[in-house]
């Protein structure tokens, strides 16, 4: 009696395996989904960094979206211009010139320099900061509680004295700062050179406003627009059209640094010795490997 019951319980077994098989089998085939090789082909030369600095989950969530004609092909700042001319050819189409992104902090007051700054007793976050009235007399300011250093896996940026200061050789432009960034102080600039021009400022108030909140915010005063054409004022404060960056740009830009009375136009970024070839006769301003920046509104290449 027992070698029938243990037969009979492997007879099913035996049975249930091969019907599950074939209905596995079946259903395989009958809601099989084709991939388009492009696809692997695309995921195959992205970094595979899945960071979402592109805007979409991962690697392969990017990489549909370009088969599907539903993403730019230069939207990988970590596989950088290589990688968007590899896409380009699995996609048969040619694209333009592909500038790297890095962010650019627009704030440039340590916490020496903010003046009518309080005792904050609240959750140690940008984002809970924010949200909290006369925590710094700047409202534009970086709160310096580090939001943007905490979200960075490439350990590119760090607050030092209170301001969020970007590593430009570990940064490879995924935007996680600027994306986490309660103010929206971090913005995405294109860097033509190794070493950008910026303003290191987003107060858009009064000139004398600024004054009573900081030692060195930007005054609106337009002294750089009278010498160069690429900076432009946007609701009282100096912002640079990266459209119109160029070399030949550079004698007016030094000139508008030695204009400024804030000293806000500041170099970011590292030069290499192309950059710093074209200005050996010139006295550059400090040149810096971080920097940030500070705005309420979202905006578009601050400078």
């Amino acid at each position: 009696m027992t070698w029938v019951t243990v037969g009979l319980s492997a007879g099913t077994l035996v049975t249930m395996a091969v019907v599950f098989s074939y209905v596995l089998g079946w259903a395989n085939k009958r809601f099989h989904v084709e991939i388009d090789p492009r696809v692997e082909a695309i995921i195959g030369v992205l970094p595979a960094a899945n960071c979402g600095g592109c805007g979409f989950v991962g690697c392969s969530d990017y990489a549909e979206a370009v088969v599907d004609g539903k993403a730019e092909l230069t939207l990988c700042n970590v596989g950088g211009a290589s990688c968007a001319a590899e896409i380009s050819n699995i996609m048969g189409v040619e694209i333009g010139e592909s500038l790297p992104y890095r962010p650019i902090v627009h704030c440039g007051g340590n916490y020496n320099d903010r003046l009518n700054r309080h005792d904050y007793q609240g959750e140690m976050t940008c984002a809970a900061a924010n949200i909290v009235a006369d925590v710094q007399g700047c409202t534009y300011g970086c709160l310096g509680f580090g939001d943007c250093q905490r979200v960075c896996t490439y350990d590119a940026i760090h607050v030092i004295e209170g301001l969020a200061t970007v590593d430009y050789d570990k940064c490879i432009g995924c935007k996680a700062c600027a994306n986490t960034c309660p103010r929206n102080i971090i913005t995405m600039a294109p860097f033509k050179a190794s070493q950008m021009l910026a303003v290191t400022c987003s107060n858009e108030d009064a000139g004398k406003e600024v004054k009573g909140v900081c030692k060195v915010g930007c005054m609106g005063c337009k002294a750089c627009t009278r010498v160069s054409s690429v900076f432009k004022m946007e609701n009282g404060l100096s912002t640079i059209d990266y459209e119109e960056y160029s070399d030949e740009c550079m004698p007016d830009l030094l000139a508008a640094c030695q204009k400024c009375p804030q000293n806000r136009l500041v170099f970011v970024g590292k030069p290499s010795p192309k950059d710093l070839a074209k200005t050996e006769d010139e006295e550059l301003p400090e040149v810096v490997t971080a920097d940030f920046k500070t705005t309420v509104d979202d905006t578009e290449w601050r400078g």
